[in-house]
């Protein structure tokens, strides 16, 4: 996609912290003071919290009990394991879908004897067959092969229909998912409803993804077969904590706040995944080029092992990842990771295609350099229906507004869309919804940040019209263009191994934790600008009298640094304030920490 056009200069902002408890922090952590800002700057002020927030255990997640419904659904899995019922686990496509389904049935399968090993198939839906949730036709055939229990993961929670079919059908189901219900209609008729999200639901954190929630499941089924103190141990050293594996990486992929319980499922299940033993998850990390003997971080599960995971969904089915993550077979797993691998390849291309058509499709939306200020909707019949959502996240990349993508298909409109911080896309769509006479979805459902609908055709532009009416209000100024909240400023000579380090034990970072942005001010360019394949830049900076030179590199996804470059006319010499995030280069030769800008602005 070509380069986005010079934006106006943004304002910078730095948060006001305690000087009392940032000194108090530097003395009980011995850290550098950035971090200790850092901290108190997030609310994690104090000693105690400190300590906790750094050293994450699974003495921090909260009891699954907790959970509304959970009681229920223990006891009638319970039931149907003892009395060898066929169980179906209704899942999803995507990465919190399959490594749900994984997790919940491998704890099933667990808790059952030997002797009378639990019944337990999976059903995970075809993206463009059957779309997205449960569907009826799916469930009889499951009543008709003598299924009695049927569990969702990562889906259901708008379920209605497939609620009242399986009560007609003498099925049991309990749906877990995470997933926002509807407010007007409730939660569906089930026997058991595990979602921390609906109403009346104690449980203390409300943002675990879908596997997350399967994993609370599985937890509380685990513990209550644990009935020895050698049982227990062993579920908490061993078992629990491989678990994590797989919920750390949806965890990580489906973007939810990582805050709270969530941070400390990633943080631990990132650990858990140096040196894998699960032959799936070992074959899938060497495919990805991922070292097996050092834990992941956040970003290389959300760049590269995530979107392996996905890609069998986008473009093919997702039962591979299943079978993937379940056998112990290497030369099957070996296979399978490399099919994974080809269809990721796939995957680019097809979104490359695509991309292609959506530039042109911005070109004409452009208005003196500037995009509209609303939702921006794009459609085309032959974009493939499983890159729909990478496409959304693209556009709003490239125009800074949230993004529907749309593609038909006998008559139906089918859609993705992705969000900016600050604009609710869930309740943007409900509202159009309620709305417009008679409704425009056949189905939609998701969260703030990221949605899937579909509608018929002919109706797609009632949806372009009720979301440019909802815009005019919702998408204000300070959504479309807002400041850039640095975490604190630094002086270039402050940034040294130890506070990478130290930034590195404040990760993992995501949603809601962003990995820190810093400022420096009054830096001088140490040379000329450097040109990357003509539209990203490397700029060697100094500052004061150190003689120390460090690399900061801008890659043009929503700025366009050379253009940015030429106008504020930048040569060897020039003295400019920064904004950045730190990394580190591991190249062998000429690796080291480098600066990734976000911002510039002349001194």
């Amino acid at each position: 996609m070509a380069a986005p056009v010079t934006r106006p200069q943004r304002e910078w902002s730095t948060p006001s912290v305690d000087d009392a408890a940032t000194s108090d922090l530097i003395r009980h952590l011995k850290c550098p003071p950035a971090i200790a800002s850092l901290l108190v700057s997030r609310g994690i002020a104090g000693a105690q919290a400190a300590d906790l927030f750094l050293h994450p255990t699974l003495d921090h997640l909260h009891d699954p009990l907790q959970m509304l419904g959970m009681v229920e659904a223990v006891a009638r899995i319970q039931q149907a394991v003892r009395l060898a019922e066929p169980i179906l686990i209704y899942g999803d496509y995507d990465v919190d879908g399959t490594t749900a389904t994984v997790l919940l049935k491998t704890a099933i399968e667990r808790i059952a004897t030997k002797d009378k090993p639990a019944q337990v198939t999976w059903h995970v839906p075809h993206r463009i067959r059957e779309g997205y949730g449960m569907q009826t036709n799916i469930l009889g055939q499951a009543a008709d092969t003598g299924v009695r229990l049927v569990i969702s993961v990562d889906t259901g929670i708008r379920a209605f229909a497939a609620a009242a079919e399986a009560r007609l059908l003498g099925l049991d189901l309990i749906v877990t998912d995470h997933h926002l219900p509807d407010d007007a209609a409730g939660v569906p008729e089930a026997l058991a409803v595990i979602n921390p999200a609906q109403e009346g639901c104690p449980y203390p954190f409300k943002f675990l993804c879908g596997a997350g929630v399967a994993f609370k499941l599985a937890h509380a089924l685990l513990a209550a077969a644990a009935e020895t103190t050698a049982q227990r141990d062993r579920l908490n050293q061993v078992i629990l904590p491989s678990f994590l594996k797989l919920v750390a990486i949806a965890t990580i992929a489906d973007s939810v706040p990582l805050v709270g319980e969530n941070r400390v499922i990633a943080a631990l299940g990132l650990r858990e995944l140096r040196n894998p033993i699960q032959p799936g998850l070992r074959a899938l990390m060497e495919v990805a080029k991922l070292p097996l003997d050092t834990a992941p971080t956040a970003t290389e599960v959300g760049f590269r092992l995530a979107p392996r995971i996905n890609a069998a969904g986008r473009m093919d089915v997702a039962d591979d990842v299943i079978e993937l993550f379940l056998t112990r077979d290497p030369a099957r797993a070996k296979e399978l990771a490399e099919k994974l691998d080809g269809l990721n390849q796939d995957r680019r291309a097809t979104e490359a295609e695509a991309l292609a058509t959506i530039e042109l499709q911005l070109e004409k939306l452009r208005t003196n350099d500037e995009f509209p200020a609303e939702c921006i909707i794009l459609d085309d019949a032959s974009w493939h229906r499983g890159v729909l959502g990478i496409l959304a996240s693209r556009v709003v990349d490239r125009t800074g507004r949230p993004a529907l993508i749309v593609m038909h298909e006998d008559g139906q409109a089918h859609g993705s869309g992705r969000s900016v911080a600050g604009f609710h896309l869930l309740d943007a769509l409900t509202t159009v919804d309620t709305k417009a006479a008679g409704g425009l979805f056949t189905r939609f459902g998701g969260h703030a940040h990221a949605v899937g609908f579909s509608l018929p055709s002919a109706l797609l532009e009632g949806l372009r019209i009720g979301m440019k009416v909802h815009t005019e209000t919702a998408l204000t100024l300070g959504v479309l263009r807002p400041a850039l909240a640095a975490d604190g400023e630094l002086a270039l000579p402050e940034i040294t191994p130890d506070l990478y380090t130290w930034l590195g034990r404040c990760g993992p970072f995501g949603n809601a934790h962003p990995e820190p942005v810093f400022i420096s001010r009054g830096v001088i360019l140490a040379a000329p600008v450097r040109y990357i394949k003509e539209k990203h830049i490397c700029l060697e900076l100094a500052q004061g009298d150190s003689s120390r030179r460090i690399n900061a590199l801008g890659w043009s996804r929503m700025i366009d640094w050379p253009a940015q470059c030429a106008q504020l006319n930048l040569q060897e010499g020039s003295v400019i304030h920064i904004a950045y995030r730190i990394n580190e280069n591991k190249h062998e030769h000429y690796g080291g920490l480098q600066l990734e800008l976000l911002d510039l602005q002349p001194a």
